[in-house]
């Protein structure tokens, strides 16, 4: 997915880490590479230069936390803006106070029966995510029923129901009725009966210059009255997916945006980019043709997959956690900093088994690990010793802080 961004910003992020000296040439370089990687996947040029004055401003500016290095600081700060250009708002971007702490976006579901209604160009796979999210949903433990209402192209509903039939949902449909309106309304009867939790609505593709179109979705909104309105957005269009989403929220409010065909796609970090400056939360995005091809959107999570920095950025928050709680004092950071990058590759080398569960580490599995990056099997036994007498503090304390750090840290 997004190889091109994937790889020119972790070519970017190498040469930063490579360098022997942080100046502002090194930084003006970074800039660029991410800047030409931004560009070629898309990425409106506005963005682009709005996110690498600010990384270059904060890389000069500020200074690291203490038990940081300048480099690190570098990274945190590149991860930051990336999450907040690929997940939030323009406004939104501007007034989080702590970048990078953002939360991952889940689905507004109530008691009783929730709405779905999903809008959509045509042909951006529309009635194909349907049934993804449908499968989404069940697997998450939600008895789920689907209405079908495209009555323009031909075969929709029997693909509708080809989909849904294979993960054991129900379909309502009318192929001898040529009033979306009224099938929305006798479906939701129909599924009022049944005692599903929610209800999804596929509706016809639509262009946003197609009046009658988008009047015949305005009469479905008010019928339905859904939860949230969903809308599908090709992810090979790019930037062009800004000004769609705007045509369709002016309609019918779009409470969350999926993104489909995000793979092998050069355009998508555009979309992902344009997508989230509109307003809407990016909910899901789709990335494969199978029907579990559907990976719930986390800004933090994605832009960490870009990076290849998961464990890294676990362990920048957790110098940030320390240093804020003031359970290390100055004498003290240059040895936790020394320990912090030998726990990063020791963790890094372990299995996800390992990671879950360290106590299952025996000699064995200490020298492969010790071996693996390049420490001494003490070292290990070091780290795993630390977690453990950490498990007991939060014990003993309660530390709820605490209990965050090491689930980041991803080792408990």
């Amino acid at each position: 997915m997004l190889e091109n961004l994937r790889s020119g910003l972790r070519s970017a992020l190498k040469k930063m880490v490579g360098a022997s000296d942080v100046n502002e040439e090194l930084i003006d370089a970074l800039c660029k590479d991410v800047q030409r990687a931004l560009l070629q996947s898309d990425v409106n040029v506005r963005l682009v230069i709005d996110i690498t004055k600010r990384i270059k401003d904060r890389a000069l500016n500020e200074q690291p936390p203490k038990g940081l290095s300048r480099k690190d600081h570098i990274v945190s700060i590149l991860y930051s803006e990336l999450v907040r250009l690929l997940g939030y708002s323009q406004e939104e971007r501007d007034s989080i106070p702590k970048p990078g702490k953002s939360e991952d976006v889940t689905l507004p579901i109530s008691a009783g029966i929730n709405v779905f209604l999903m809008l959509g160009i045509q042909g951006s796979g529309k009635t194909t995510v349907t049934s993804k999210l449908a499968r989404w949903l069940t697997k998450h433990g939600y008895h789920v029923g689907v209405i079908g209402t495209d009555t323009w192209r031909p075969g929709a509903l029997t693909q509708l129901k080809m989909n849904c039939v294979k993960i054991n949902v129900d379909v309502f449909g009318d192929e001898s009725s040529k009033d979306p309106a009224k099938i929305v309304k006798d479906g939701m009867e129909y599924f009022m009966k049944a005692g599903v939790d929610i209800v999804i609505i596929d509706t016809a593709g639509r262009h946003k210059d197609e009046f009658g179109l988008l009047k015949e979705m305005d009469s479905m909104y008010k019928i339905s009255n859904p939860n949230l309105v969903l809308l599908v957005i090709d992810g090979t269009i790019g930037q062009q997916a800004f000004n769609q989403a705007k045509t369709f929220n002016e309609t019918t409010p779009v409470g969350g945006i999926i993104i489909t065909k995000l793979d092998g796609t050069a355009k998508g970090g555009g979309a992902l980019a344009a997508s989230a400056a509109t307003g809407a939360k990016i909910f899901f995005i789709g990335n494969g043709e199978r029907i579990d091809d559907l990976e719930q959107f986390s800004p933090t999570r994605f832009v960490g997959r870009l990076l290849g920095m998961g464990d890294i950025k676990a362990l920048l928050d957790m110098a940030r956690d320390l240093e804020l709680s003031g359970i290390i004092k100055d004498d003290q950071l240059d040895v936790l900093q020394n320990k912090m990058e030998k726990w990063r590759y020791m963790i890094q080398s372990m299995t996800k088994e390992e990671k879950n569960n360290p106590d299952i580490i025996h000699d064995a599995r200490r020298k492969r690990i010790a071996r693996g990056c390049g420490v001494m099997e003490h070292d290990v036994k070091d780290l795993v010793k630390n977690f453990n007498n950490s498990k007991t503090m939060m014990k003993q304390s309660k530390g709820r802080q605490m209990h965050g750090m090491l689930r980041r840290l991803g080792i408990g």
